[in-house]
């Protein structure tokens, strides 16, 4: 998530009332992030010891941390006791609740070219460019960006808020939704998918891509151009997809994963680890295709190979 201006980490400071700072106090922060999308000026968070090498040693130019350590060359560290909060409460601040209180919010931006059906809903900061189809009953969340050419089929939701919680003592605690949704030129998207914000940065659906109905697209998920995914698709947050993907009916995708250019996983299949590009993937967990089948077609004969062992005992 990008701020409007950058702002000194002296002065970000004075906000949060930190313990310490450690580093550069006025060095610019360009944007928040969480540390799967930070880039050089991001702030970002950390607040679990086993992580912090990895914050350490990301983009980030700083960091809340809720330990005073010695920080790498570059790496300024504001030291605070609950960094999730104050990274919340930042995110909060710039990307304030705003309820919407008609269909078209009048902060968004659509190209008079666009055709909208009745009872489309448009959030606030939205951008929609040339030649757009928005079909009945589609709502359009805040700061969702979406290119030219697209269309996007009766009941789908874009931009929900992140399923993102983290877990305390006192129960789950909501991560506000800061990132955008951002659909480039020539997407088609099915009717009644759901494809949520990113937390911090953008969820991507490439120029080309096609998405069937009853799809669901993770907070930060970035998918390339030119893939095709079947009803009733499943990919869990932060995972990146290449180009030319094809996903079939009911795939599923965990969490935080990365795809390869030019794969097709079969139907109701279940991907749990990193795919490599070019190839295809069946089953569950999901494994190359000839591989799979050749441990089917064992598992076939397992019965009658038991049989035989057993009457020459």
């Amino acid at each position: 998530m990008k701020l409007p201006s950058p702002i000194k980490v002296l002065d970000l400071a004075k906000q949060l009332a930190p313990n310490k700072i450690i580093g550069n106090p006025v060095v610019e922060i360009t944007g928040i992030n969480e540390i799967h999308k930070v880039v050089a000026g991001d702030l970002t968070f950390v607040d679990v010891e086993k992580y912090y090498q990895k914050a350490l040693n990301s983009a980030a130019s700083v960091m809340l941390i809720n330990q005073a350590i010695d920080p790498p060359i570059g790496k300024t560290l504001i030291v605070i006791a609950e960094p999730f909060k104050a990274y919340n409460q930042l995110i909060r601040q710039y990307r304030p609740f705003r309820p919407l209180n008609a269909l078209l919010s009048e902060t968004s931006l659509i190209h008079p070219s666009t055709i909208l059906e009745p009872n489309v809903i448009i959030g606030h900061h939205v951008k929609i460019g040339r030649n757009c189809y928005i079909q009945a009953n589609v709502t359009i969340r805040d700061y969702t960006i979406i290119g030219d050419n697209v269309t996007i089929e009766s009941g789908t939701i874009i931009g929900a808020d992140a399923f993102y919680y983290k877990p305390t003592e006192n129960g789950y605690k909501k991560w506000r939704s800061g990132g955008r949704t951002v659909i480039q030129n020539g997407v088609e998207i099915g009717a009644g998918c759901t494809i949520c914000k990113g937390v911090s940065g953008d969820t991507i659906i490439g120029a080309g891509t096609k998405l069937d109905g009853q799809v669901h697209i993770g907070h930060g998920v970035v998918i390339g151009q030119n893939c095709l995914m079947a009803a009733q698709v499943g990919i869990g947050g932060k995972t990146i997809i290449g180009d030319n993907v094809i996903l079939y009916g009911q795939v599923g995708v965990a969490a935080r994963l990365t795809i390869g250019d030019d794969v097709t996983v079969l139907a109701k299949s279940g991907v749990t680890k990193n795919l490599k590009a070019n190839r295809n993937y069946f089953g569950y967990p999901a494994g190359e295709v000839k591989r799979m089948y050749k441990e089917l077609a064992a598992l076939r004969s397992l019965p009658d190979l038991l049989k035989k062992w057993y009457q020459q005992k």
